[in-house]
């Protein structure tokens, strides 16, 4: 499938290439993007730089490497930066510290942009800042595009569709549980977590995960509301899911989702996606036991208070976990796997006593797989026609053919319709 015309200079650039994830977004497109790709990688040594250039063409010879761009944090950079390229990729975080100069040069310069981000509080200060200039200039603007929070979005995308096609009825309900996960964390996402709250308060990060903080139009349908027992437990027991208890990420997907639905429901080329008038979102994690479910549910409570309200306890942390540009080996990576499943319920005027249910698996490097999410993402804008005319986008957005892609590579989904 041919390329876009324009008349940027280059395709795509990755800025942030020498670190662990940009890394590896590199040689994603080194090893599986056409070989007509006009592209450059970018950051602040010259020297690691050709570093990465030179492994690219020990991964693939018979390829053009990629053209090496300097380029400092600031406006002035970033801006030249993006007006030479058609698509950004932005691995440079933590982005509460470091984001903006991108996403703010992309938007005033009409470039379109993924990045990495798990930080809800900072996707909703830039679609406040930028949103009305990325819609000015065209810019399509994908946050949190990676494994936070593309998954669970393109799962309740596909659970809907799923819904609509076999039950021929919008989506009331949608869960979903990351059934498991095996992988370590990076240096950046450490990094990323002890830092967010040095930027925004605790009350900022707390509004970002109301329900549709994100979302252009708000939606007054809630979930079912929990028992006594789960609001004391976290413990929930899900029809075709099982026990689940609370997720780390929960809140983060779940402002992604509903931004979703939100676009959805306002942008007329997206309204074939749209879920539906009445849908809710709930996302979980698989408790392996009640003991477990519950010391979950507390160990992400506690920690999450130590993180909000003690200063000293995230300088701890930060002497006694990966830095910054270290992750997980190459062997280590080849050992993770992830498997999320999700179900959804029709939206009928009588319980038809049927589900949608889709499960989602990778065997791989979960930091390759977010290369692969953030790469997949691009070349989606760069060879599909998604009537997409400006703005700050979720992952969903992209469309079926952003999932038949991540299928081709390993990123499994699979649907049916069950018993509920």
């Amino acid at each position: 499938m041919p390329f876009k015309k324009h008349s940027r200079q280059y395709d795509l650039v990755v800025f942030g290439a020498t670190g662990y994830t940009g890394l590896l977004c590199a040689e994603h497109i080194t090893t599986h993007f056409p070989t007509d790709l006009k592209w450059a990688i970018a950051g602040r040594s010259a020297e690691k730089l050709q570093n990465v250039v030179d492994e690219c063409q020990t991964l693939n010879p018979d390829r053009q490497p990629p053209a090496i761009e300097i380029c400092n944090l600031n406006d002035a950079d970033l801006g030249a930066l993006a007006k030479k390229t058609f698509v950004l990729i932005t691995t440079v975080g933590p982005y509460a510290k470091y984001g903006e100069y991108a996403f703010k040069a992309c938007a005033e310069n009409g470039t379109h942009y993924f990045d990495c981000t798990g930080e809800a509080v900072w996707h909703m200060a830039m679609i406040k800042k930028y949103e009305a200039t990325a819609k000015a200039t065209g810019a399509c603007l994908f946050p949190q595009a990676a494994i936070e929070s593309a998954p669970s979005d393109l799962i309740a995308l596909k659970l809907a569709s799923v819904v609509k096609s076999e039950l021929s009825a919008p989506v009331k309900d949608v869960v979903i549980s990351v059934h498991a996960l095996h992988g370590t964390p990076s240096g950046g996402t450490l990094n990323t977590v002890l830092s967010l709250f040095d930027v925004f308060h605790w009350k900022e990060v707390a509004k970002s995960h109301k329900p549709y903080a994100l979302s252009p139009v708000q939606n007054s349908k809630r979930p079912p509301k929990p028992s006594l027992f789960s609001r004391l437990t976290g413990l929930h027991s899900i029809p075709n899911l099982g026990l689940v208890s609370t997720s780390i990420t929960g809140g983060t997907n779940a402002a992604v989702v509903q931004r979703s639905w939100g676009l959805f429901k306002q942008e007329p080329s997206l309204q074939k996606h749209f879920h539906g008038p009445n849908f809710t979102y709930r996302e979980f994690m698989r408790a392996k036991n009640y003991l477990k479910g519950v010391a979950m549910h507390y160990g992400l409570m506690i920690g999450g208070l130590l993180l909000m309200f003690c200063p000293p306890f995230r300088t701890i942390m930060r002497k006694f976990v990966r830095q910054p540009g270290e992750g997980p080996s190459k062997e280590e990576q080849q050992k993770e796997y992830i498997q999320l499943r999700g179900v959804a319920t029709p939206d009928t005027p009588t319980e038809t006593g049927k589900q949608a249910l889709c499960k989602v698996e990778y065997s791989g490097g979960m930091y390759y797989l977010t290369a692969v999410l953030l790469c997949q993402g691009a070349l989606t804008v760069l060879q599909d026609d998604l009537e997409l005319t400006g703005g700050v986008y979720t992952p969903a957005c992209l469309g079926h053919g952003y999932i038949d892609r991540l299928n081709e590579l390993g990123f499994k989904f699979e649907t049916k319709i069950a018993d509920a």
